[in-house]
């Protein structure tokens, strides 16, 4: 795929999410690492291939208001060349308007031969009446608005009206189709949060302490992390806010037995052994090899090494060795990813409402299983970066009706500090456009002793 044009390798990144489903953030790495796009057209591609992908709605919408072809009829290749093209014109200050067009219909000679002229016409016309697009009636159906405006399926849109409400449905449509913070945790077996701030400002990359976690810090710049001496190093590791915070809501001890049911790659079965001061036992657990690999590669780099990696499908029951065993478990569930949206923009145009009850199935089974392990006394944290209620407080009441020996701890009385980032109900639900972080959930619930 190596190629040393931005725009033709986010062509080629775009088409194949398309074809196959692929994931960018794959793509771009491997893209990246040919080392044949160098200096600004690095940041450049990353920018094409994510701005397509979370305002792929918007510009499908404004291309068919330009089309003399309808958007269904049009070749995948060309649709891909017109959203390229159509998001430098309207998204990208920088990018003047004639390189917009014209590279735009360079590629269109060399990829879609019998589509130049089109492509041309389409981006003109969208040029010279832009200050002239319109959108859905918001007050006849806000979804359907929200979808051209924010970029986000109707679907999508619906789900969060009914939960939210108009106004702030409509600012979290708005924060998922914009760029997420960069985060990061400072790994305190190496040095503190302070100290790695300091390191950071020595190698010029922009930092400042995040709001509510104590361990991280957010970067100022889009700056390749994972080049820097501290990154090589072990001093951080890359991590959004709230899924900081879900290890602190386990609050594991130093000497603990943990179990983290749904590990990789790793994030909180590291940020677990760091809080334990890399004392006790964490069991990281997935289905998939390749994937529990990486969570072995992250420990080594860090240096946490209590982080042991089982291979476990928690989808079966768990073995009877791991029975009453752990004195913290954490469920991070395989979710539908509606609350990391802006990370993972592809995913959005994949899923559907039927995937929710079949993820919310898989769900109920891996918490249950996850349940058993728990001694008594001990704690069960279950989260998910999904925003639907049907993953999250319903799959917490399901399983508290059926399994009366465990019970929900308001995590606003556990953590004061976390309040605000908390629903009445006492679960963990902080928002993209209220608190800067990813959507997220997390429920604490406590085995109590035996009757």
């Amino acid at each position: 795929m190596a190629t040393v044009n931005p725009r033709h390798a986010a062509f080629l990144i775009l088409n194949r999410i398309a074809k196959e489903r692929s994931y960018a953030d794959i793509l771009l790495d491997q893209e990246l690492s040919h080392g044949a796009i160098k200096g600004l057209d690095r940041g450049l591609l990353t920018e094409l291939v994510y701005g397509v992908l979370r305002r792929q709605g918007t510009l499908d919408h404004v291309i068919s208001l330009f089309s003399s072809v309808k958007i269904d009829r049009i070749e995948r290749s060309v649709l891909i060349l017109l959203r390229l093209g159509l998001y430098q014109l309207l998204f990208l200050d920088r990018v003047p308007v004639s390189a917009a067009v014209n590279e735009t219909v360079k590629l269109a000679k060399i990829l879609a031969p019998k589509a130049p002229g089109f492509v041309n016409a389409v981006l003109r016309e969208a040029d010279r009446k832009r200050d002239a697009i319109t959108w859905p009636d918001k007050a006849k159906n806000q979804a359907e608005w929200m979808a051209a405006r924010h970029s986000v399926p109707q679907w999508i849109a619906k789900a969060w009206l009914g939960q939210l409400g108009p106004e702030e449905a409509e600012l979290l449509a708005e924060a998922m189709s914009e760029a997420p913070p960069l985060t990061i945790r400072a790994n305190t077996l190496k040095n503190s949060r302070e100290q790695l701030i300091e390191t950071l400002a020595a190698e010029e990359v922009p930092a400042r302490p995040c709001r509510f976690s104590p361990l991280g810090i957010q970067i100022s710049s889009r700056t390749p992390l994972t080049v820097l001496n501290s990154y090589q190093q072990g001093l951080f590791t890359i991590q959004d806010e709230a899924s900081q915070l879900a290890a602190l809501i386990l609050d594991p001890a130093p000497g603990d037995r943990v179990l983290d049911v749904c590990a990789a790659p790793g994030g909180k079965a590291t940020g677990i052994a760091e809080l334990m001061g890399n004392t006790g036992e964490v069991v990281a657990c997935d289905s998939n090899p390749r994937r529990l690999a990486q969570v072995q590669q992250l420990a080594k780099r860090l240096g946490t090494g209590i982080v042991g990696a089982a291979l476990m499908d928690a989808e079966k029951p768990l073995a009877s060795s791991l029975a009453n065993s752990f004195s913290k478990v954490l469920v991070d569930a395989p979710c539908s990813g509606l609350g990391v949206l802006r990370r993972n923009p592809e995913g959005k145009w994949w899923k559907s409402p039927d995937d929710i009850e079949a993820l919310a199935q898989r769900q109920r089974l891996i918490l249950a299983n996850a349940s058993s392990a728990v001694a008594p006394g001990g704690v069960l944290v279950y989260a998910t970066c999904s925003t639907t209620i049907r993953e999250n407080e319903c799959i917490v009441d399901d399983f508290l009706s059926r399994h009366n020996n465990f019970v929900l701890e308001d995590i606003r009385v556990f953590r004061p500090q976390y309040a605000i980032l908390c629903s009445n109900q006492g679960y963990f639900r902080p928002w993209p456009h209220q608190h800067g972080m990813d959507g997220f959930f997390a429920a604490r619930l406590r085995r109590q002793e035996k009757l």
